[in-house]
């Protein structure tokens, strides 16, 4: 069988598909109930004369072999075991001895590593005791390679294997056996950086643990990290680099080279643990803060030549991580050690030291180039440089430079890290980082430092500025105009990228400081307009349109307004020179001309009328049609000018509808109704806006205009989204102007409302997805109210019928609530006759009202849009006050029963578990009902206590953080918490948020004073839970 194995393995990697189908088809043949399968392929992964691909792909199908075939714990099983113990012994043996070896390809070692973690993660320790025993032999006294072998497998055995119960009895010698090997000289630097790794998945596990564990998990800390771990790490941080290779030496196999990375990634791994540490136990490092902080600033200060020599003047590779996953160049070390600079700056102790420092300074001779703010900023300007490869990239690709100036780009760099540093001071010492950041500014733009320097002066500048915006803060007058002279220097420079900052850092100088530039800030203004369409880099004019955003925004209408044409025309023709075809890769780009052609037809709606701002707003979302941030924008947008050029008028209005009506309906005629097609999605968006706005009546031919597009859309497309809006273009159409919809014929002479029913008949269908049809409730719902029963005859019936029985299959919450408000909206007015009618409906094998109020009344606090709580709020106190014993005979789920375990609820568990709800009478659901939207109406979130007069701050008394400032707003997603946190909020159901509605919240309480006088509503009320009750009384 190996033979055969050997060659398949070899086929599925061929170019050629017919022939790697047919290989992955008989390998599949293979494995069916065949125990010999797996062993051969353990077999191929230990032969080392075969070649190291095919032993890959061994190892690769022997993992996907083990997730069917192993155990049931695994959610890929097949369900059924077909390996006996002897073979599952035997891979254990082989996989782990290919691990461990230490004369494997590295590719060939983690292969077989993950592997093991699979197997141990169903079998360790009871099935495979002696696995954990076996790599703490190893691990002292191994050859490098056992050694890098044996870490690897008890790296994957930490992040997949221990349990609670497993890992506290071998913690500690867990971290010492790791802690003996990073502090082992005579090992590679590589191997001491991953044992590093290894102890800071440890710290992961640990902080999974520490909500149940607190107490326990800091003495462990305090015994068996403070007196090892701290010092040796500390040790790391202080230590200094050997020289790098040059770049001819770099990718040679020579022991400078070697040594080099293995100081780096021993160094990267260490600050990584000190952050990990910071965060988990605050007392331990905090009186090392000072001291850490100044190791960092000093690291920087000395690797700051190297950096300049490798990444500002040449282009040496970055960004690079070995077989292990450990990062070994300097840009990874540098945009650490800035990391943890600014982490250091929230330490109590550091910041006692500096804000001194900074106070005696002043108290001297007030902020001076000597002072450790202009220390700190001459860093930060030192590695916010543009690197030589953004330089690059940035020239070729104008979309590249945009992405990271609106920093929407996953790329994090030392830039932005510096970027961040300063924000941080900013947010601590705000007057004294704006002085600090003017004091070196001007130092620098004095000496013959090239333009890179320069740039990241403002660049930086520009970080700042935008986290006032973002605070709601601005900039004093003086330190404004202190920086304007830097960036009339920089627009007047030969270098685009330094230009290019200049026009960007004015605009938001403008913005953030007020009136104070008002006067400069006009003529500013004016040069980017020229730009736009004088200047030669594409990165300067698209500097000028992103900083015309913050004009249009900052200064007042009498200075823009008489602007707005200038600036709409000048948008028409930059985009008039670029190819559009081009465009459509180039989203970050058309986001930045969309938002500024926003921010200019808003100053005055009215332009849309004439001229080129709507066409210019659809050619830009119809390149970007693909983009949910344009379509977004081009909807928000639309809206606006559709709500305010109504409230002008109907002439508006109908001037208005005459100018895009005929685009809008336009792209349905070419658009694909059977297929996605984001265009023909938007132009039913934009048409639905277009009439949610409508004047009352609509305009003479509006309904002949849309209604047989919409009709079309609504009877034939498969699309979820396209049936969506359209559904809301028809219901506002029937909202705003029934009797012009009732009154129009289609072009077989159906009239308006027989052609609503078979649209509505068509969407209430099981042929509709819940999603599809989300909206058709409302449709209806409007139908009953405005054709009313004598105009619907029997249809009234037929149609209510319908959506009850589409009602009872119905999943989608929104698509639910739209059926519900049908009935909830009848229930205003003739709330018994809906009773008695769904009494005697049938769906399926169970009765309508039982099927309609449960439904109902289980989806009803995922309820959405103020209007739509407050009618179903109303609606179901009436259904209460009918005291209809039909209604009491219905049982419907009541308090979800929580579970008494402390699992963690995976998908899988939860699969198996489903929630339990006790069983309560509809009435008393009604009231529950109620009660929590009593709640919910008052601002609180559902869920929270029901003491509206409680704070909601969190008081925990064993908080014991210590006193380095934590913030709130990092988010580690590296950290075992973290991601824990995050499945487990994927998991949860999400509740709309909902703000304070005081007339809800009116109504429910005299809603609840009366009720509380009628005969029998003791008992309802002892029924309900001890916080509703509560809550209840808190409003007598």
């Amino acid at each position: 069988m190996e033979d055969e194995l050997v060659n398949l393995l070899d086929q599925t990697q061929s170019s050629i598909d017919n022939t790697r189908r047919q290989a992955e088809l008989r390998l599949q043949q293979l494995q069916q109930s065949n125990e010999a399968y797996p062993l051969a392929l353990a077999s191929i992964a230990a032969h080392d004369n075969i070649p190291v691909s095919i032993r890959q792909a061994a190892l690769l199908n022997l993992k996907t072999y083990v997730l069917a075939n192993w155990s049931p714990q695994f959610e890929e099983f097949k369900g059924q075991t077909i390996l006996g113990d002897n073979t599952k012994t035997t891979l254990r043996q082989t996989l782990l001895q290919l691990a461990t070896n230490g004369r494997e390809d590295r590719k060939v070692e983690s292969a077989a590593s993950f592997v093991v973690s699979k197997i141990a993660s169903a079998d360790y320790p009871s099935e495979w005791p002696e696995l954990l025993p076996h790599l703490l032999q190893i691990i002292p006294t191994g050859s490098d390679g056992q050694l890098h072998g044996a870490i690897k497998v008890l790296g994957d055995l930490v992040d997949e294997c221990f349990s609670e119960s497993q890992f506290f009895p071998v913690a500690r010698e867990l971290v010492k056996v790791l802690y003996d090997v990073a502090v082992d000289e005579g090992r590679k630097q590589t191997l001491r950086a991953l044992a590093t790794k290894v102890f800071l998945s440890m710290l992961d596990t640990l902080e999974i643990l520490m909500e149940d564990h607190k107490d326990a998990i800091k003495a462990f800390a305090d015994e068996a990290l403070s007196s090892t771990w701290t010092p040796f790490l500390m040790n790391v941080l202080k230590s200094r680099l050997p020289s790098p290779p040059s770049e001819a030496q770099e990718n040679k196999d020579i022991e400078q080279v070697e040594s080099y990375r293995g100081s780096v990634a021993l160094k990267l791994q260490a600050m990584k643990v000190l952050m990990r540490l910071r965060s988990l136990f605050p007392p331990m490092l905090s009186p090392q803060s000072p001291a850490m902080f100044s190791a960092a600033w000093d690291e920087l200060s000395a690797l700051q030549p190297a950096y300049h020599d490798m990444y500002i003047e040449n282009e040496r590779q970055g960004r690079l991580e070995d077989a292990d996953g450990l990062p070994y160049t300097l840009d990874f070390l540098v945009l650490e050690e800035l990391d943890f600079m600014q982490a250091c700056l929230r330490a109590p102790p550091v910041r006692r030291e500096l804000q001194h420092q900074l106070q005696t300074q002043q108290a001297t001779n007030g902020v001076s180039s000597s002072s450790w703010m202009t220390e700190v900023m001459r860093l930060a300007f030192a590695y916010a440089q543009i690197t030589t490869e953004e330089e690059g990239l940035w020239e070729i690709d104008v979309n590249i430079f945009l992405s990271e100036e609106i920093s929407i780009t996953t790329n994090y760099t030392p830039r932005t890290a510096c970027g961040d540093l300063v924000i941080k001071l900013g947010e601590w010492l705000s007057d004294a980082t704006v002085d600090g950041l003017l004091s070196y500014t001007r130092t620098l733009y004095s000496t013959e430092q090239g333009w890179k320097a320069k740039e990241a002066a403002l660049y930086v500048l520009n970080q700042l500025l935008g986290d006032f915006q973002d605070r709601d803060r601005g900039i004093q007058a003086e330190a404004a105009h202190g920086f304007v002279d830097f960036i009339r220097y920089a627009i007047q420079q030969s270098d685009s990228f330094l230009r290019a900052r200049g026009y960007l850092v004015a605009g938001n100088l403008t913005k953030t400081s007020g009136d104070a530039l008002q006067q400069v800030s006009v003529s500013f203004m004016e040069m980017s307009l020229r730009a736009i369409s004088e200047e030669q880099s594409e990165v300067v004019k698209v500097s000028c349109i992103k900083a015309l955003q913050s004009y249009l925004q900052a200064l007042p209408p009498s200075i823009t307004l008489p602007l707005q044409g200038t600036i709409i025309n000048s948008l028409s023709n930059h985009l008039q020179t670029q190819d559009l075809n081009d465009l459509i890769e180039s989203e970050d780009l058309l986001v930045t001309l969309e938002e500024t052609l926003r921010d200019a037809i808003l100053l005055d709606t009215r332009v849309c009328l004439d001229g080129p701002a709507l066409s210019l707003l659809f050619m830009i979302a119809n390149h970007g049609a693909t983009n949910f941030q344009i379509t977004m924008i081009a909807s928000e947008t639309f809206e606006e000018i559709s709500s305010t050029i109504a409230a002008l008028g109907s002439d508006a209005y109908t001037r208005l509808c005459e100018k895009v009506l005929p685009s809008l309906t336009g792209i349905f005629d070419v658009g694909s109704l059977t297929q996605e097609n984001a265009l023909t999605n938007l132009a039913a968006e934009l048409l639905s806006k277009l009439a949610e706005h409508g004047r009352e009546p609509l305009p003479h031919g509006f309904v002949a205009a849309v209604m047989p597009k919409l009709n079309n859309i609504l009877l034939n497309s498969t699309d979820e989204e396209l049936l969506r809006s359209a559904t809301s273009a028809a219901k506002f159409v029937l909202i705003h102007d029934y009797g012009q919809l009732f009154e129009w014929h289609d072009e077989s002479g159906k009239g308006g409302l027989e052609v609503v029913l078979v649209i509505i008949d068509r969407l209430l269908s099981p042929s509709v997805d819940d999603s599809a049809a989300a909206e058709v409730g409302g449709l209806a719902a409007e139908v009953v109210e405005k054709a009313g029963a004598e105009r619907l005859g029997p249809f009234l019936m037929q149609l209510l019928k319908a959506v009850a029985i589409r009602l009872g299959s119905a999943k989608q919450a929104q698509f639910i609530q739209s059926l519900i408000l049908v009935f909830a909206r009848l229930s205003l007015v003739s709330a018994h006759e809906v009773v008695n009618f769904l009494a005697q409906v049938q769906v399926g094998n169970e009765n309508g009202l039982h099927v309609v109020m449960s439904k109902w009344l289980e989806n009803s606090v995922m309820f959405a849009g103020y209007d739509e709580i407050r009618q179903n709020v109303i609606a179901l106190s009436k259904l209460y006050n009918l005291q209809d014993p039909r209604l009491s005979q219905i049982m419907v789920k009541g308090d979800l029963i929580i579970p008494q375990s402390d699992r963690i609820v995976t998908r899988s568990r939860a699969r198996q578990n489903p929630d339990q709800f006790t069983i309560v009478p509809a009435p008393l659901k009604i009231v529950k009902v109620l009660v929590d939207e009593l709640l919910s109406a008052s601002g609180a979130p559902r869920g929270a206590g029901v003491d509206l007069t409680a704070g909601f701050g969190l008081d925990d008394d064993d908080s014991d953080d210590g006193d380095w400032e934590d913030d709130p707003d990092t988010l580690d997603l590296g950290a075992g918490a973290t991601k824990q946190q995050l499945m487990a909020y994927a998991d949860e159901p999400q509740t709309p948020a909902r703000q304070r509605d005081d007339e809800t919240q009116a109504y429910l309480i005299q809603f609840f004073r009366e009720v509380a006088e009628t005969p029998g509503f003791g008992d309802v009320f002892n029924a309900l839970s001890t916080e509703e009750q509560e809550k209840l009384r808190s409003m007598s």
